[in-house]
């Protein structure tokens, strides 16, 4: 699938979290809350099963989707049950204590679906299909080079009689970092690009890149600029774009430099049978990240295009001082059957869990099943829960309380969206030139521990303190540790001890922030309803966080440090709706004991 394709349908994957607010009324009042989380929670193990087994077939990608929103939905309906449960089976100060808790196994849940998950399918993709192809570097910052050519592969004849594999021109390659002398700056930079295009053509144009287009510079990119511009953006961009912070990094300066480049050819050794497709993917496996792969590394062969050449373009950082190495891997094997696999022991996974919550999962008083009702009484009930939703408090009470759930992340919902680029683009660019590698350390790693961090003595404190104690110091610390990203963008550290410091204070910050949020949220949603209101609340929280849609437009408009003073501007949003919305202070303490002290000290 194309990137466009995939971030279409991932997008309205999210459609039943956007709108699950609207059916959150028939789970408070149908049944209850344990009987709908073991409900759905069978329903999420069967649908893991379709997905094994639909994505073997022809129609693989309209039979995935569907069963994907249906997955959709149950998990949307689950998590109103769940968030419902959890208010149910805790006591309020249970609630403060344990809300770090949830956020921190929640993070977990992301990292095994985004990285042990996709780990587990590329090991069983790298041990089936074809033998993997493998192409190491050895990079040497004394070695000069002086001759560049799209290269051929030559297949022997006993090469053509053994059984089918990848040729590649070379396996091991030596090189150095720094470019011609006398093809330096920008006339070595047109002929990289020119070869870099010609690599992309002829892989688009012999099949090997089957959702690449022909690129065609003939056309000035600064004219599409400017029409893309509209005057209000060319004005921004005059009156608050980065020029307006004087002159940049020095640092700059060293990305005029160019990297040197390496290509590799690659084909079948013969002709595959009719109508199998082989499809090559490389990337790196071992060694310094210096050295990427640059162009397209998913190259399909088959019956038509199996004696010619496809091309792999890399690009060695001329920053590299000391002789290092690198391999890059590619694997050919059975995709599909590796997610179907991957998708058969989630399926078996959740059917454990699913019998192990019928046993273990506690059975509170007050989620008691509902009398039987006609549709007329779950309509006005249904109609009940929204008017209730916005009348239970005064009507500037309600508007303060919306205002905070749609405003209190601003600045962190534009921030988010910018950090890894800021970490990943080039110093002449504003960003801090970090290698992938680089950026799975410091925010995937470091950051995340921040985070889980904050969010952990966050709930501590507010269990000990309550929620209203300390709603201003946790608004106060999401907004000044923003700080941090100015610093980087002025000065564009590029120590990682340094960075990873920063980054861990701000997602510190953010974590221990975002705990006074989530417990405004249930603060908000108790009473009658509660399950459903809290689906509302979370309804606006989903809501806030597309204020963050904005952000790639304001800071490609006036640069990364205009933008990181924006965000820090953002804050006094936040800090003016904590302060302006009411909390009773025996909220998140403990019962008894803890809130006669607090009536005695008031």
């Amino acid at each position: 699938m194309s990137n466009t394709d995939i971030a279409l349908y991932t997008g309205w994957l999210g459609l039943p979290w956007v709108i699950k607010p609207f059916w959150s009324p028939f789970v408070d009042i149908i049944r209850t809350k344990r009987w709908w989380v073991l409900i759905m929670q069978w329903v999420i193990a069967i649908a893991l099963a379709g997905i094994a087994f639909t994505i073997p077939t022809s129609w693989w990608v309209q039979l995935t989707f569907a069963v994907f929103m249906l997955m959709g939905f149950a998990s949307a309906t689950h998590d109103i049950a769940a968030d419902g449960f959890y208010m149910l089976a805790l006591t309020e100060h249970e609630q403060s204590l344990y809300v770090g808790i949830r956020s921190t196994f929640y993070r977990i849940a992301t990292v095994m679906g985004q990285g042990i998950l996709v780990i587990i399918a590329g090991l069983i993709e790298m041990n089936s299909g074809l033998k993997p192809v493998e192409v190491s570097f050895d990079v040497n910052p004394k070695i000069a080079q002086s001759e560049y050519a799209l290269p051929v592969v030559t297949v022997s004849e006993s090469q053509s009689n053994q059984e089918i594999q990848f040729i590649t021109s070379a396996s091991s390659i030596t090189i150095g970092v720094s470019t011609p002398e006398t093809v330096q700056n920008q006339a070595f930079a047109d002929f990289s690009q020119l070869m870099l295009d010609s690599v992309n053509n002829l892989n688009v144009i012999n099949g090997f890149n089957t959702t690449g287009e022909i690129i065609d510079r003939s056309k000035s990119l600064s004219v599409v600029k400017d029409e893309r511009w509209s005057g209000f953006r060319m004005w921004l961009s005059r009156t608050f774009g980065d020029h307006i912070w004087g002159k940049k990094s020095e640092k700059a300066a060293d990305e005029n430099v160019d990297n040197n480049i390496a290509i590799v050819a690659i084909r079948l050794n013969k002709k595959p049978e009719t109508g199998k497709d082989y499809i090559l993917n490389v990337s790196q496996k071992e060694g310094d990240t210096g050295i990427k792969l640059v162009s397209d590394g998913r190259l399909v062969f088959n019956e038509s295009n199996w004696e010619k050449l496809a091309y792999l373009y890399y690009t060695i950082d001329h920053k590299i001082k000391d002789r290092v190495s690198a391999k890059f891997a590619g694997s050919s094997g059975n995709i599909p059957l590796a997610w179907a696999i991957v998708f058969v022991v989630l399926s078996l996974f959740f059917f454990a869990v699913v019998l192990y919550h019928t046993w273990a999962l506690p059975k509170p008083s007050t989620d008691t099943n509902q009398e039987k009702k006609t549709t007329r009484q779950i309509f006005s009930e249904f109609v009940d829960t929204f008017k209730t939703f916005f009348t239970k408090f005064p009507l500037w009470q309600t508007i303060a309380a919306i205002l905070f759930m749609l405003f209190y992340r601003f600045p962190e919902a534009q921030l988010t969206k910018i950090i890894q680029p800021f970490l990943l683009d080039p110093i002449n660019a504003g960003g801090l030139s970090l290698s992938t590698g680089e950026v799975g350390l410091v925010y995937g790693t470091v950051g995340i521990i921040g985070l889980t961090i904050g969010g952990i003595i966050g709930g501590i404190v507010a269990a000990k303190g309550g929620l209203k104690k300390w709603l201003q110091p946790m608004a106060w610390s999401m907004s000044l540790t923003c700080l941090t990203f100015i610093y980087l963008a002025f000065t564009q550290h590029q120590d990682l001890l340094t960075i990873n410091i920063c980054v861990f204070v701000e997602q510190f910050g953010y974590g221990f922030g975002f705990t006074a949020y989530m417990l405004y949220l249930i603060y908000y949603s108790e009473g009658k309803y509660k399950t459903a209101h809290y689906a509302i609340c979370t309804g606006f929280m989903a809501l806030s966080m597309m204020t963050g849609m904005i952000a790639g437009w304001i800071q490609e408009t006036v640069g990364y440090r205009s933008f990181f003073v924006w965000t820090m501007i953002c804050c006094a949003i936040t800090i003016i709706v904590a302060m302006i919305v009411k909390v009773d202070p025996k909220f998140g303490l403990k019962n008894n004991e803890d809130n006669t002290n607090v009536d005695k000290k008031e």
